[in-house]
């Protein structure tokens, strides 16, 4: 009589298993990080660094002529490096994040010199009122945004029905509250 005997053992080993998602992270960050870029950047802040650190401490002891013409030949060559580099830097994650800033500083400067011209233009207030509604309706913009565009639009409103006399009509009332 014959018998079979099953055993459930795994066909690849843990270690290997292991391994091959150890590698497969390293090539999605690999992937991720844009090629060799930020590594040239790292690069050259690491040799500039270190030239910065080997330039000071030979140039300790020098009388200050000697300085002055070593460190202007270091900065000549600093900047040639940075230029040559320029393109690595440029496109390295730092300088992606300085232009996001930048961009979203432009936005908000923006956008608040559209709010200040909302607020002395009915018109373009009741356009932005508009476009805040139909953006709640449609369930895009929050509520608390719709509830402060509401408030400026009052605002406004108000600054605008206590019209400001002029100057000559100020002048007028004052002149004649002193002979009465």
């Amino acid at each position: 009589m014959t018998s079979f005997v099953h055993v459930d053992q795994p066909t690849v080993h843990p270690g290997v298993r292991r391994a091959e998602v150890l590698f497969g992270q390293i090539q999605a960050a690999r992937a991720g990080a844009n090629g060799a870029r930020p590594l040239i950047a790292l690069l050259i802040v690491a040799i500039a660094a270190a030239v910065l650190v080997v330039t000071d401490s030979l140039v300790s002891n020098w009388n200050e002529g000697s300085v002055l013409a070593v460190w202007t030949v270091f900065c000549l060559a600093a900047i040639g490096l940075f230029a040559l580099f320029a393109g690595s830097v440029r496109q390295s994650s730092v300088a992606g994040a300085w232009r996001a800033a930048a961009q979203r500083r432009a936005a908000a400067r923006a956008d608040a010199r559209f709010l200040e011209t909302a607020k002395s233009d009915p018109r373009v207030m009741q356009e932005l009122q508009a476009a805040m509604w139909r953006q709640q309706s449609q369930g895009t913009v929050a509520a608390a945004d719709v509830a402060k565009i509401d408030a400026v639009a009052r605002m406004t409103v108000r600054s605008q029905e206590a019209r400001m006399p002029t100057l000559y009509e100020a002048m007028r009332r004052m002149n004649s509250s002193r002979y009465y």
